[in-house]
């Protein structure tokens, strides 16, 4: 037998063996299918049952690359996503042809004016530099990997001018002074890797006035990575802060408050997406996160819904009070709005008192989050530009409005988006999933699970080398310049010369008939209604007070 008919032949043995295992492979899974008692239609249909389980498994990818229109998809369309995508990676946020936007739909726009600012009139910090890199595409064929080069860049920061800088808590010995109204959410160190925190700190320090918040898991070394400002967020865990029977560590906080990074603190009551107490698994929850939060590693940790240090509006205003005297330092809550009514009894209780928070965070319940339930995040919480505004106006009926600063935050990851917010009342702004789209995530909503494929929403050391840190931290840089000076943009087209003068008088409302109504008119309407829910209160406190028989 010559070579030629020796390699015929064992190829025909191997082809056939190959065969025999798949065959028996074939046949243990329609044996093992049909009497398996988990899945119905396996028991009938095994092979089809399998094919079927398969496309149901890759059927979010399907839907997301391939049937799922530019403006459709969930929780960002896919336009939505390369426009973050684009701003971050090279610094441009332009498009041809036209607006994919549905104008017949019922929404807000911007009013233009008729002589806008020009450039040189804005009134922007032009000292203000950042060092920055970029991407330049040079071909991007169908079959082939695009060709593109990084180069260096020197970028304008689009910062506020110093006699417009945000100040908070301006009577304290250290009051936190913002010359950029966008920072980023509250995203904690166990739900997003370290590299991830790390890249966000050097980023949002490269492009210089912003804030990061930690997270109510603690303050890590990583959220200290870039020197970048800091908003140390407080849950009802009392990560970071707590003692051994789990109250709140007063020395721990006033030793935090020394770290010159850190500016403000919050105290987290609720989230928009999260109306709950934290959570995070236990394999997440490694000997460095467990130091860091001040518990036991590798046990599930669960914050309750609700601090167990106060329950009402004056316990938690003494709470304020104490950590503001402990630290010097500006002290504020975030919460959700559920109606009308919710922010009354507060803004009542600090135009009695003088006391209350330095600053509220809003936050709307189309918010972000690495874990929590449907029903929770479905239909709980009033979403922000409907919340917002119930906030403002409450605060000002109360006439405490300008003791206070407000941060909005909830899928404000545009421009205008931002800017509609600042007319409604924002001070500044929050954003989360944004950023963590600069730092690589793709939206396969597997946050909750540890294994994010592209190492932003994970702990696991293996699947974090796909994040490589001096690469995305200039992306994050790069987004948050481009929504500064898209603000800047957006109000010249208003006729204003910066964006803190943005008013409710700079924004319409067109609804699906094309009927137009100022922001003005709207909020004098919510403004009607806070104020006829607290007569609603006062008539149902009288009648309880009623004598029987009166």
């Amino acid at each position: 037998m010559n070579v030629a008919d020796f390699l015929i032949v064992l190829g025909s043995v191997l082809l056939a063996m190959i065969l025999i295992v798949l065959i028996a492979f074939l046949i243990y899974m329609l044996a093992f299918d049909r009497n398996q008692k988990s899945h119905s239609i396996l028991r009938n249909y095994p092979l089809l049952g399998r094919i079927r389980y398969f496309f149901e498994k890759i059927g979010p990818e399907m839907r997301q690359y391939w049937f799922n229109s530019d403006t459709e998809g969930r929780p960002f369309s896919r336009d939505d996503y390369e426009h973050i995508v684009k701003s971050a990676k090279y610094s441009r946020d332009v498009i041809g042809f036209g607006s994919k936007r549905n104008f017949e739909e019922e929404g807000f726009f911007i009013r233009n004016d008729m002589f806008p600012k020009l450039n040189e009139e804005l009134k922007v910090d032009k000292e203000e530099k950042v060092l920055t890199k970029k991407y330049i595409l040079l071909k991007d064929p169908l079959f082939m990997q695009r060709e593109e080069k990084r180069e260096d860049e020197e970028a304008n920061a689009y910062l506020l001018h110093d006699d417009e800088a945000v100040v908070i808590g301006p009577a304290l010995e250290h009051p936190f002074v913002v010359k950029g109204q966008i920072g980023m959410s509250a995203m904690s160190y166990g739900s997003l890797g370290d590299r991830a925190i790390t890249a966000l700190s050097e980023g949002l320090a490269l492009a210089k006035g912003a804030w990061m918040n930690t997270g109510e898991g603690g303050l890590s070394p990583y959220h200290l990575k870039g020197g970048v400002d800091i908003i140390m967020q407080i849950g009802p865990g009392l990560f970071g802060i707590r003692d051994k029977q789990g109250g709140v560590d007063w020395e721990e906080l006033k030793r935090k408050s020394e770290i010159p990074e850190i500016k403000a603190f919050e105290i987290k009551l609720a989230q928009g997406a999260k109306t709950r107490g934290g959570h995070i698994d236990a394999e997440k929850v490694t000997p460095e996160i467990a130091a860091i939060r001040k518990v036991e590693p590798y046990q599930s940790i669960d914050s309750p819904n609700r601090f167990r240090e106060f329950a009402d509006v004056p316990s938690i205003c003494e709470f304020i009070e104490k950590i503001r005297a402990h630290t010097g330092k500006p002290v504020g809550m975030k919460i959700v709005i559920g109606g009308n009514d919710s922010a009354e009894e507060l803004a009542k209780y600090m135009k009695e008192t003088g006391k209350g928070p330095d600053f509220i965070t809003v936050d709307g319940g189309e918010g972000g989050t690495g874990a929590s339930y449907q029903e929770l995040i479905d239909s709980v919480g009033l979403p922000i530009k409907s919340a917002l505004p119930i906030l403002a106006a409450t605060l000002k009926k109360y006439g405490v409005r300008d003791r206070v600063k407000i941060i909005a935050s909830g899928k404000l990851f545009t421009a205008d988006r931002i800017a509609i917010a600042l007319a409604m009342g924002a001070d500044l702004v929050n954003i989360a999933r944004g950023f963590m789209i600069t730092v690589g995530c793709i939206q396969t909503l597997k946050c909750q699970s540890n294994i994010c494929p592209v190492g932003v929403a994970t702990t696991d050391p293996d699947l974090q080398k796909a994040l490589v840190i001096d690469e995305k931290k200039y992306r994050t840089a790069n987004y948050l310049i481009t929504l500064r000076e898209g603000l800047f943009r957006l109000a010249a087209a208003a006729g204003l010369d910066s964006p803190v003068h943005f008013q409710p008088k700079h924004v319409m409302y067109k609804d699906d008939k094309g009927v137009v109504t100022s922001l003005e008119d709207i909020l004098h309407e919510i403004e009607g209604q806070t104020a006829a829910s607290e007569q609603a209160d006062i008539k149902v406190g009288q009648k309880r007070t009623r004598p029987i028989g009166v």
